[in-house]
């Protein structure tokens, strides 16, 4: 069996798999005729049409008969090759062929429409991003993150925090998580309260266990329970991420500072734990500011801040304007605000509203030994439907009706 060179340089085009080479084989031989495997042609030649088909002879129209000739002068186009010549290599790297003929593989367009079915069975392989601006589309993929969302995590708060994002993404959850979790449970931070620690401080995932050990035994050791370290890092969740030298410091700053006991530094501490993370010049401000501008001695400022620790953090101006309305307006003096510091937590308007309030009303009257005394807790933290019908004597219309005289 012999094929054109025209036959072997498309069998060659086409696709072909080794496993369809002998069906091949076996269907050439049955033929008992030449393959002429091309496209239709056609010859006109002296009002005669000739056309080739695939695998078919040739079809002559018009009623005539090819010559001779006119066969022999396409030969030249079909150098016949023996079958055994071709290159076996080459075919055999091709697609499959069926048993039936050269057909060619059908590969589907890329706009075929498919069912649902088929479109379920597509496998894709996602790959992680090398970059991204979120971590959104890592989350699925990585169980550190997934796990932290389910801890209640706010991933999309830790993702505008500078470098943050690649941190979480590069630790893996059994090894660097997954301990830093079971410490803070043993510890006694409350499982609900985890998510919302770790979106404050991640940083806390990247310390070792023995230095977070060594910073909890040491503030056992200053006769902290463990209760109150729980709660202390569940509000101020950077304070094991500081060495025991740093808090050390911290403690023995405030009890030289205010000259306090270690047993009141506790309570203040423990109370206000911001107080061993933040910086200590706002600290070291707003106790100028009440020893040498408000003018409290020594024996009040520790009253009031044992009773309002967060006197030492807040903001100065606040702190100015309120001392100066209630000393310098409403003739307050230096002990009864020493007595009552819960008004340096208190809202400005408010203090300034029900004071001016009670003086429109002829009952403005802060002396304890003058009758109709009205002390500072009172002025400032009843409510508004209280604060009129037990100190202002008035209805709460008529405070509203006021508020908005002013």
């Amino acid at each position: 069996m012999h094929l054109c060179q025209r036959c072997v340089s498309l069998l060659l085009s086409r696709p072909l798999l080794s496993a369809a080479l002998q069906p091949l084989t076996r269907t050439l031989h049955q033929r008992s005729h030449h393959i002429l495997l091309q496209p239709v042609y056609s010859l006109t030649q002296r009002h005669t049409t000739e056309t080739w088909t695939p695998w078919g002879r040739r079809n002559l129209t018009d009623h005539q008969t090819a010559s001779p000739e006119a066969y022999n002068n396409k030969t030249d186009l079909r150098e016949v090759v023996p079958l055994e010549h071709l290159n076996g290599h080459q075919i055999s790297s091709q697609a499959s062929l069926s048993d039936i003929g050269l057909d060619a593989v059908v590969r589907p367009s890329p706009l075929q429409e498919i069912s649902q079915e088929e479109a379920v069975q597509i496998q894709v392989p996602s790959a992680l991003p090398p970059d991204s601006f979120t971590l959104r589309p890592y989350v699925d993929k990585s169980e550190t993150l997934s796990k932290l969302v389910q801890l209640g995590v706010n991933l999309w708060e830790l993702e505008q925090r500078p470098n943050v994002g690649s941190m979480l993404v590069r630790l893996d959850f059994h090894a660097d998580v997954a301990p830093k979790l079971l410490f803070l449970k043993d510890l006694g931070v409350e499982e609900s309260k985890l998510g919302t620690l770790l979106t404050k401080n991640p940083f806390i995932l990247t310390e070792s266990l023995d230095n977070l050990e060594a910073r909890v035994s040491y503030l056992k050791a200053k006769k902290f329970s463990q209760q109150s370290v729980a709660a202390m890092v569940s509000r101020a969740p950077y304070l094991l991420n500081f060495s025991v030298e740093r808090l050390d410091n911290r403690l023995g700053f405030f009890q030289q500072q205010l000259g306090l006991s270690a047993e009141k530094i506790r309570n203040v501490v423990t109370r206000l734990p911001k107080l061993l993370c933040g910086s200590l010049e706002p600290i070291k401000e707003n106790l100028k500011v009440c020893e040498l501008e408000f003018g409290f001695r020594g024996n009040e400022i520790q009253h009031i801040v044992t009773t309002v620790p967060k006197v030492l953090i807040a903001n100065k101006r606040k702190l100015t304007q309120i001392f100066d309305f209630i000393h310098n307006t409403m003739d307050v003096p230096h002990s009864l605000i020493a007595k009552f510091p819960q008004v340096f937590n208190a809202k400005f308007l408010r203090i300034r509203e029900r004071h001016l309030f009670l003086e429109y009303l002829g009952r403005a009257q802060y002396q304890p030994s003058q009758p109709n005394y009205i002390s500072l807790d009172r002025l400032v933290f009843l409510p508004d439907d209280v604060f009129c019908s037990e100190v202002a004597l008035a209805t709460l219309e008529d405070l509203e009706r006021f508020q908005k005289t002013l």
